[in-house]
């Protein structure tokens, strides 16, 4: 059994560890994410059916002590890094360094990399650090020096797990596909009564939702990190991805919506390349046009709230109408809206839950719950 580590969007944790259990880990919580254990087929699996995770990280061994950069390299010299390195192969470094001996993350990073030569008896191609490195042309290792005990880890994931591969065309202030399934996960929806995103902008949390009603693993259309390591088991990979569970018959009544024609142009074409166009009922409407259905079921809405999109503008009204359409045709729904405003969810006019902080785009945001109401 190895030691692994879900690295998750601060306060989505719990929604994260979840997952684990359903997929049969015993999760713990830490800060940043959720530590798992498993062999290797595990964290395949692991990477295929998380939807509210970032990254998945091995853990290179156990943690050590170092407080001079010679000691730093005979240790790490001791990893078994031929698990996740060939001989010669490209690797990006990612250092911090914390009331430690050892502050200077550069020579950190020089000196893994000749416990690595010392190792594997090539030194690695060290890239720095751009955005093509850390999307998977290369092997993303995490060193944290803390305390002078020294963390390293491997990224089994590659590009972030927030990259299922539909998402080409994107509106304004789009929000990431592992925060919208963490959004849904946080609503309580139970994939399977109706649900409604009258600002929809790119799709993505309807495109989410029923990517979850289907049990469509997020990752199943795309590459990680982990294929590239020298014991990756190619045949036992395909053998999962058969093993996919079949579609359900009876899928619930997913309806979006937006005024900008353009933004419901994108997220049609988005559905369509994640294979659940025909589950989703796109429009082009204002939040004063929609039209649920008759029978009760969940509001999940990321609506503009001031920053990138309508800066300037007093979207006071915005939420207050949304409030008054609510009470006209969504008595006894449940409500989940995303916004980094106090004062604008203020203007929906009932009580809502607003404990729950994220970070969407580095600004932090609250996702407000509760039951429309009179």
């Amino acid at each position: 059994m190895n030691n692994y580590f879900a690295v998750t969007t601060p306060g989505l944790e719990v929604y994260t560890a979840r997952e684990l259990l359903e997929l049969g880990f015993a999760p713990t919580i830490e800060p940043g994410g959720v530590v798992f254990q498993s062999d290797e087929l595990g964290m395949y699996r692991a990477n295929l059916h998380l939807r509210s995770a970032n990254h998945v990280l091995a853990r290179v061994g156990y943690f050590f002590f170092a407080t001079s950069f010679a000691e730093l390299r005979a240790r790490a010299g001791k990893l078994p890094w031929e698990r996740f390195l060939t001989p010669g192969g490209p690797v990006v470094f990612r250092v911090t360094c914390h009331h430690s001996k050892l502050i200077h993350t550069g020579a950190v990073a020089e000196r893994i990399a000749s416990a690595i030569a010392d190792r594997l008896g090539k030194p690695p191609l060290v890239r720095k650090a751009s955005e093509d490195d850390l999307n998977g042309s290369a092997q993303l290792l995490v060193v944290r020096v803390v305390d002078d005990q020294v963390q390293v880890s491997a990224d089994t994931s590659g590009m972030p797990l927030h990259k299922r591969g539909y998402r080409q065309a994107v509106a304004k202030a789009p929000l990431r596909e592992n925060l919208a399934a963490g959004i849904l996960m946080a609503s309580g929806w139970d994939r399977k009564s109706p649900l409604v995103d009258p600002f929809c902008g790119s799709g993505t949390i309807p495109i989410e939702a029923a990517l979850m009603a289907k049990g469509i693993p997020p990752g199943i259309n795309r590459r990680f990190a982990f294929m590239d390591w020298p014991g990756f088991k190619a045949q036992e990979w395909q053998n999962m991805l058969e093993e996919v569970p079949a579609v359900q018959a009876i899928m619930p009544i997913i309806q979006a919506s937006d005024r900008d024609a353009g933004a419901i142009k994108m997220a049609q074409e988005n559905a369509g390349r994640a294979g659940v166009a025909g589950m989703i009922e796109f429009t082009c409407q204002t939040v004063s046009a929609i039209q649920p259905p008759p029978q009760t079921g969940w509001v999940v809405t990321n609506p503009p709230y001031g920053f990138r999109v309508s800066e300037g503008k007093d979207l006071r009204n915005l939420y207050a109408q949304l409030g008054n359409v609510l009470r006209d045709r969504c008595q006894g729904w449940s409500l989940a809206v995303l916004s980094n405003d106090l004062i604008l969810l203020g203007q929906i006019g009932f009580k809502l839950d607003t404990t729950l902080t994220l970070s969407n785009g580095g600004i932090n945001v609250r996702l407000a719950r509760g039951t429309v109401s009179k």
